[in-house]
């Protein structure tokens, strides 16, 4: 148990270092199994070994001194109510294993999706017609009266309407974000925010106090449809996040569906 425990504050270290993403860690992982060990390898040798830039291996050598720092943010993590979950758990979705580029680590509040049921995305449009927003209520309640796990990402429109249907059912919903899990966005979905992790969890992989910026969200999209079987799209605008899900789906070999629009629609 110990040795785990230093294994995560290692990785919880080198997620803080910024040349550090989600796909390099994972290579590193492939290569070395041991977080520790990445830890204790000098800057120069991953640079010349490609997982490194040319210019960030002072950096990486000179963050080693805040391990202690890192040491007391893993710690503080349980106090606001956050679970680390990692490659390294058994409580780790079996989903995103395989993935390209699977996150190391995930921020929980509540749970994470069990793998033994069946789980599906609803995603949508943010700026949703009445119609859109009702279809994504209606059948992300049906979902979850079947028993189906409904994943989404809590955004405006389309996600947040996934979410309640489901939690109308008193289902189990799961909402992935692009920022911290200690952040609501958008604010105005604070009770739905709050209300998740009774029936579910709030996810990410970003760490906590990460604002919501837009280069967050293709990655948050991933793991929206890593976490499914299927991904349902409803009311998506061309080069939207959505169809980046559907697309990741595709790539990750899950059922795409897309819900019609309304046969008088005129557009």
């Amino acid at each position: 148990m110990e040795q785990l425990i230093r294994e995560k504050i290692c990785l919880y270290w080198l997620s803080q270092v910024p040349s550090m993403g989600a796909v390099t860690i994972k290579r590193l992982w492939d290569r070395y199994h041991s977080f520790e060990k990445i830890y204790n390898m000098e800057g120069k040798e991953l640079k010349d070994q490609g997982f490194l830039r040319a210019g960030t291996e002072a950096d990486f050598d000179s963050r080693k001194g805040r391990l202690r720092e890192a040491q007391e943010g893993y710690r503080g993590l349980e106090e606001k109510g956050i679970r680390f979950v990692t490659i390294l758990d058994r409580e780790y979705p079996d989903r995103l294993r395989p993935l390209h580029g699977s996150p190391a680590m995930l921020y929980v509040r509540g749970r994470l999706p069990e793998d033994g049921r069946p789980s599906a995305a609803v995603v949508g449009a943010r700026g949703c017609s009445h119609y859109g927003r009702e279809t994504a209520r209606s059948l992300a309640r049906s979902l979850a009266e079947a028993g189906v796990q409904v994943v989404s990402g809590l955004a405006e429109g389309i996600d947040g309407a996934g979410h309640r249907g489901a939690l109308d059912a008193g289902g189990d919903t799961y909402g992935i974000l692009g920022c911290g899990v200690d952040i609501c966005y958008p604010r105005h979905h604070f009770s739905m925010y709050l209300e998740i992790p009774e029936r579910g969890g709030v996810i990410s992989e970003f760490r906590p106090g990460e604002p919501p910026a837009s280069r967050n969200f293709p990655m948050r999209n991933r793991i929206i449809s890593g976490l499914s079987d299927a991904v349902i799209v409803v009311e998506a605008r061309e080069r939207s996040g959505s169809l980046i899900t559907a697309d990741c789906g595709l790539e990750q070999g899950k059922e795409i569906f897309a819900v019609p629009g309304r046969t008088t629609a005129t557009s």
